[in-house]
């Protein structure tokens, strides 16, 4: 895998760190300190120049909080979603929609669909509205681009992705009942013809079944290759 000098760090479930060859450290769902996945050493988030969020649910952005507390970082986001973390405290927010691209911390990021729900829910139990459900298209600096599809079904749109902006990999979910499972995440593959898929969204909580040898027998010899992660793994 060639990421141009950048770094990909898996938290585990779908939250990633990326760190930038021009020094910035971003995180997509930054679901970090309470992440059962998480490895204790990257638990204490020491820089966060921007958060990227696919949607509400708290195992999405379960620590967006603490972390815009703690650092301020420029907070990517549909635009709902944005203005609650705003009253929770974010003064940079970079509000956007399904179809919208901007730079943030050196990195391209183009909003896309993707097929799920996106309710917040509050401390005191009760759900509000969070916007749509997103993934986005990254072009990190020096060119490679990603496909990060946050919580999705698996959707015939996916060929658009791939013929506007053609991301050479692409981080699909596979754990069932919420998201994908591995044999609609091989088909997704047929669509998005990414050189590499990095399976998330399973093995958290026991109901996520699917796991990354399955998606990677549906694919075969002659598919995109599965890159398998460890929590706390860094690829560069």
């Amino acid at each position: 895998m060639n990421l141009q000098g950048n770094k990909l760090t898996w938290i585990g479930h779908s939250t990633f760190k990326i760190e930038t060859k021009d020094g910035a450290t971003v995180y997509v769902d930054p679901w970090v300190m309470n992440n059962p996945m998480c490895t204790e050493s990257e638990k204490d988030v020491r820089k966060a120049d921007a958060l990227i969020c696919t949607h509400g649910h708290f195992d999405h952005i379960g620590d967006a909080v603490k972390i815009v507390q703690d650092h301020q970082p420029q907070v990517v986001g549909i635009f709902e979603l944005c203005m609650w973390l705003q009253k929770k405290g974010a003064k940079n927010i970079s509000p956007m929609n399904k179809g919208g691209t901007q730079t943030v911390a050196g990195i391209k990021a183009t909003m896309v669909h993707a097929v799920h729900s996106c309710g917040i829910m509050e401390d005191d139990g009760s759900i509000v509205y969070g916007g749509e459900a997103c993934g986005y298209v990254l072009e990190l600096p020096g060119g490679v681009k990603l496909y990060h599809a946050g919580d999705t079904a698996v959707f015939s749109d996916m060929a658009i992705i791939r013929e506007l902006y053609a991301p050479e990999i692409a981080m699909l979910p596979i754990g069932d009942l919420f998201t994908m499972n591995p044999r609609e995440a091989a088909y997704a593959c047929g669509l998005l013809k990414p050189k590499q898929v990095i399976p998330m969204h399973f093995g958290t909580f026991p109901p996520l079944i699917g796991r990354p040898s399955q998606l990677k027998a549906l694919l075969g010899p002659g598919g995109a290759e599965v890159i398998e992660m460890q929590p706390g793994q860094t690829l560069q």
